[in-house]
């Protein structure tokens, strides 16, 4: 279980108690909140959220980067759990997107020492974000589901559902370019 935050509810008197989420202390809390950057039981409407939703055990969370279809970023909190995927307007705590594990078919990331990653989901559109955490991320993701991990300089994703992006990646000296093109 290493890297995962048990949801303890204790730590928010105003969200509601569950008996299903008691916390395992057969690691130390340190190591189990070792991924948690937001320190998600600061915010008791995640938690709530959280619960309502069955979400057991957060594997990471942390704020990114997002791309939005029309190439906008925006920052946003990325939550993965033992069940989910979570997209959080770190501004409100409010749900803007939650994709079930079982929908990802794979991750794509470039061979190159960038930040960015894309969350490939055939039923929807994808999830283009970049952190400086991606290698945990990554890690969190093959904890929670093992989907398959590609990697290469150039790949597709669906940026809306009717929008195609490939997005191509140069090293050059100094560090990475990255080209997000429309197809």
């Amino acid at each position: 279980m290493s890297g995962r935050v048990q949801i303890d509810d204790s730590k928010n008197d105003d969200v509601p108690k569950d008996e299903s989420s008691p916390v395992q202390h057969d690691e130390p809390e340190e190591k189990l909140r070792k991924r948690d950057y937001m320190d998600i039981f600061s915010h008791p409407n995640l938690m709530r959220l959280l619960n309502k939703q069955g979400d057991q055990i957060v594997l990471f969370a942390d704020k990114v980067l997002k791309f939005t279809g029309s190439g906008k970023m925006k920052y946003r909190f990325l939550m993965i759990t033992d069940f989910a995927i979570y997209i959080i307007d770190p501004e409100t705590d409010s749900l803007k997107r939650r994709i079930a594990l079982a929908a990802v078919e794979k991750i794509c990331v470039s061979e190159l020492t960038d930040n960015f990653l894309a969350v490939i989901i055939p039923t929807e559109y994808d999830l283009l974000i970049a952190s400086a955490r991606k290698n945990e991320i990554i890690t969190a993701f093959v904890e929670a589901y093992e989907p398959e991990v590609v990697s290469s300089n150039r790949f597709e994703y669906n940026a809306a559902s009717d929008l195609v992006k490939e997005i191509e990646f140069e090293e050059v000296e100094g560090g990475v370019k990255t080209r997000i093109l429309r197809k």
